[in-house]
């Protein structure tokens, strides 16, 4: 351990101090209550350290009705997972099969071995973690919209916010970790976004195989720039939740949306007697861009502000989990615990290759994800998508994928400009 990374400490940290006007003192301060603000406390409230004792943790979330947990609209998170998990009281739904269907009707289909395709429903996650975090007696939970997370010159760092009436909450830690989503990307060669909008339908009669995942069907019309696919997670024979998503350079109108579902269920999907239940949507980033993990000496960013979304899938809540379990780690060893990269270095170079194909229209977007399903294992894909593959695997997996304008694209890489981009309100 360097003395840069040296244990700061929390010198003349104390509660209600008058100087600093600091309303709590912790270990360790954890900012948002969204999945990788919720996987961490939940991990590190729980976690002895080397002397023994777990550390005291504030959760610091937005103003809301108690035991909400997070703030946002509710969201399906989808994640592979061999066996059962941590949140296995969580999962909504799970699949043993996966389809990609193919533009010209081509389709795809895996059996997943020991793995199973799952869903976790953002309300279900936070209720499941809400219960068990309620057990801990070193667990804080102010409500504060949050403006400033800072290292403090007597050592630890500061979270800064206001409550629901206005007034200051100050949380003083040893370590902040700050999980809220960025509003400024970093800067980057490509950026795409993938947007979507889902429903959750109910048929009149048996509509889907509820032991496959149509993970992507390209039966969609293709925009000019990017591509779009359909998505279907059914929870039985008769409801599912049906996606409509692309990869672009902008959202959607929410009647473009529609349109595009009603398209979808109604000409390549059949459904008929059709209720919609409930909605969902959302847009991630899909960039290159290096994300860092450390705002400060004892500030750390987590969650997609800290690089846990891969690049080239969008996929998120496994990452968050790596990372939350290697920060406590860390803290149970006694080490600083700044969070790993979510995804290797390799991973993250072959992502800025497809993503800059992508954006700079050198490849079908529909052909080029189709024809990696129809040319490679299912297993091979899926180690590889969630960052686990072998060399030898990627290899093969890249020799599968159009060539020239991969490699044109892997050549030009070192010379582009990274450019901001700004992520759209939702």
């Amino acid at each position: 351990m360097t003395d840069a990374d040296a244990d700061p400490g929390m010198n003349g940290m104390n509660d209600k101090d008058g100087a600093d006007g600091a309303d709590i003192t912790v270990d360790i301060a954890v900012v948002g209550a969204g999945a990788a603000g919720l996987s961490l406390a939940h991990r590190l409230a729980g976690t002895p350290g080397p002397h023994g004792a777990a550390p005291s943790v504030a959760l610091v979330e937005a103003p809301g009705e108690p035991g909400s947990g997070t703030r946002t609209p509710p969201r399906t998170w989808c994640f592979w997972e061999a066996g059962e998990g941590p949140y296995e009281q969580a999962v909504r739904a799970s699949w043993d099969r996966l389809r990609v269907r193919c533009p010209d009707g081509r389709t795809a289909e895996a059996r997943l071995g020991p793995l199973r395709y799952k869903m976790i429903r953002s309300p279900d996650f936070a209720e499941l973690v809400e219960r068990r975090l309620a057990r801990l007696p070193r667990l804080h939970r102010p409500a504060a919209t949050v403006d400033r997370v800072l290292d403090h010159p007597a050592g630890g760092a500061v979270v800064h916010g206001t409550d629901a009436s206005g007034s200051p909450v100050r949380v003083r830690a040893r370590w902040a970790f700050d999980s809220r989503p960025p509003r400024r990307l970093p800067a980057a060669r490509s950026t795409l976004l993938q947007h979507f909008r889902g429903w959750f339908v109910r048929c009149a009669a048996d509509s889907f195989d509820p032991s496959a995942v149509e993970l992507m069907d390209f039966r969609t019309p293709q925009p000019a720039h990017g591509l779009s696919f359909g998505y279907v997670l059914p929870l039985g024979r008769r409801e599912a939740l049906v996606e409509y998503t692309e990869f672009s350079a902008a959202p959607l109108r929410r009647e473009e949306y529609e349109r595009a579902l009603r398209h979808y269920t109604a000409e390549v999907l059949g459904l008929g007697g059709m209720t919609v239940l409930d909605t969902e949507q959302g847009v991630i980033p899909m960039t290159d861009a290096v994300f860092p993990r450390r705002a400060g000496r004892c500030v750390f960013r987590i969650g997609t502000a800290g690089g846990a979304t891969r690049p080239a899938t969008g996929y998120t809540f496994a990452a968050v989990q790596r990372q939350s379990d290697a920060v406590a780690d860390a803290w149970r060893r006694g080490r600083v615990p700044v969070p790993p990269p979510a995804h290797a270095a390799r991973h993250r170079a072959m992502d800025a290759v497809v993503l800059r194909a992508l954006a700079a229209g050198r490849l079908s977007g529909a052909r080029f994800f189709g024809e990696l399903f129809l040319r490679n294992p299912a297993d091979r894909l899926l180690r590889f998508l969630d960052g686990r593959s072998r060399w030898w695997e990627e290899v093969a997996i890249g020799l599968s994928t159009p060539v020239p304008p991969m490699l044109r694209s892997a050549v030009e890489l070192p010379v582009l400009r990274r450019r901001d981009a700004v992520l759209p309100r939702p």
